[in-house]
């Protein structure tokens, strides 16, 4: 993936562009955050975010706090009152998601300090997406509970997690982009959109931004993570394994899908009631 970028897409990302058959100027790409979107963050109960590992790994994790949890003290900063345990230096991508009104907004930079209580961002890319296959749902504050529980490690495809993955409309991924950064970005079909074999997740793709933020990452670096919230629960499942794109014919026959890509499982977390929060889903939608 050599080669000088143009304008705001890394090689991987022109590659992905190229390989779909269209592409984008990027316009709508800042090296910083207009009012409307700091505005919008501060408002969140949690983000979603993608770190790197110091194997090298693509993580994902939920956030959460009180609205204003997350702010904006200029437009190239963000703090996060929560901790994370990710040091200064780390590349990160923040997603911020409403499922009230289905906005979306992306925040992609470096961890510049960090604490106990938090840590701080430098934004070096911010952009919005549009609200296709977000699913509505209202958010209230979980009711108080015992403890927390404790995590489950296990290897491939655990049962639960395939139960989770089954009934899923709604993921994230994190990806890497190499030196270019991590980003973390959303998916959202019908319930049961993604198929299952074995340890293997196909996931359609759908048309969207045609940024392929996501997809070109995969093209540079296939390490892969997912991240699932069952909305009723609080949980949350963390899946890490190598991904791989179909660019060409093998979407037919799934209604709006453009190409799959194959996610092999190779390890995975849940985490009990990890998320203080729970959503309901409008009946309406």
């Amino acid at each position: 993936m050599d080669g000088p970028l143009r304008g705001p897409f890394h090689p991987g990302e022109l590659r992905a562009q190229q390989l779909a058959g269209k592409g984008s100027s990027g316009g709508a790409i800042r090296d910083h955050m207009p009012d409307q979107h700091r505005e919008f963050f501060a408002m969140l109960p949690f983000v979603l975010l993608a770190t790197v590992g110091e194997d090298g790994w693509p993580q994902a994790a939920v956030l959460s706090g009180a609205p204003g949890f997350v702010s904006s003290p200029d437009a190239t900063t963000l703090r996060v009152a929560a901790p994370l345990g990710a040091p200064a230096g780390t590349r990160v991508g923040l997603l911020g998601l409403d499922f009230g009104t289905r906005r979306r907004n992306r925040a992609n930079g470096s961890i510049t300090q960090a604490d106990g209580q938090g840590f701080t961002i430098t934004v070096d890319e911010s952009f919005g997406n549009c609200p296709k296959y977000i699913r509505l749902r209202d958010v209230t504050p979980a009711e108080e509970e015992g403890g927390a529980l404790s995590a489950t490690a296990f290897e491939g495809l655990s049962e639960q997690a395939r139960r989770m993955v089954a009934s899923a409309d709604t993921f994230f991924v994190a990806t890497t982009g190499g030196q270019y950064g991590a980003d973390i970005s959303h998916r959202g079909g019908e319930p049961g959109f993604v198929r299952i074999a074995g340890d293997t997740l196909t996931v359609p793709d759908y048309a969207g931004n045609r940024y392929f933020n996501t997809l070109g990452n995969m093209l540079v670096d296939a390490r892969t993570a997912l991240l699932l919230i069952d909305y009723a629960s609080g949980d949350v499942l963390h899946l890490q394994g190598r991904a791989v794109v179909e660019w060409d014919g093998a979407a037919a026959g799934l209604p709006g899908a453009e190409r799959l890509w194959h996610f092999r499982v190779e390890r995975g977390t849940l985490r009990p009631a990890a998320v203080p929060l729970r959503w309901r889903l409008r009946p309406d939608d």
